[in-house]
């Protein structure tokens, strides 16, 4: 039986995915403060270092939450906040870069049904759907850059859906990053309450959304 190239092509594309994924949960296994104290050895480099990390960690598949709070040890919430932002929203844009050029095929194909008002409204209210998949965890953030690249969805949406909606997140880490330096209780404890406040939130909106989609799918059944 003889597959199409492209079939073959993104196979390819899964399987190196795959073993990235597998390397770094394997042999990437770093402590917070050791990634802390690498960062802050470059000096006045320091912020660099991180963001340049930080926007290149999507090719590694580096977990993002583990690096997010060790800009919080090193650089307090506040700058913290602001480089995880930039790096974040850097390696998104490199992640939906990689994916539109790989899958250009893909991403200027013209679907039928309802993949073609799929599109459509991709095109048109992409930055509403990338706020929204950025703030409520309902898919992997890498798997979201790599999925708008394949779309149709505007660069200049994406990139302002994902600068805006990563920030409650952003800030929730590094904040309690900031707080372990610390080692004021009072302070580590409001950490941890804003920490949860603003994952529990999200995770709300999620299993509403997703209940919703059930009741609809149910009743079109």
């Amino acid at each position: 039986m003889k597959y199409p190239k492209t079939w073959l092509k993104w196979g390819g594309i899964l399987a190196a995915v795959a073993l990235l994924i597998w390397f770094s949960r394997s042999y990437l296994d770093f402590r917070v403060e050791e990634i802390r104290d690498w960062i802050l050895s470059f000096g006045i480099l320091a912020p660099i270092v991180y963001m340049v990390i930080y926007t290149i960690r999507p090719l590694i598949f580096f977990p993002a939450s583990v690096l997010s709070i060790a800009g919080g040890l090193a650089f307090g919430s506040l700058f913290g906040t602001i480089y995880t932002v930039i790096g974040a929203t850097g390696g998104a844009v490199l992640s939906f870069i990689v994916a539109r050029k790989l899958g250009k095929s893909i991403a200027n194909k013209d679907w039928q049904g309802k993949g073609r008002k799929l599109q459509d409204q991709l095109e048109k209210n992409g930055f509403f759907y990338v706020l929204f998949f950025r703030f409520v965890p309902l898919f992997n953030f890498d798997l979201i850059s790599y999925s708008a690249g394949l779309s149709k969805i505007k660069f200049t949406s994406f990139f302002l859906g994902t600068l805006i909606g990563i920030i409650p997140g952003t800030f929730a880490y590094n904040f309690l990053g900031s707080s372990l330096v610390t080692g004021d209780p009072k302070v580590i404890a409001l950490a941890v309450g804003v920490f949860i406040i603003l994952s529990v939130i999200p995770i709300l909106i999620r299993n509403k959304v997703m209940k919703s989609n059930s009741s609809i799918s149910e009743k079109v059944d």
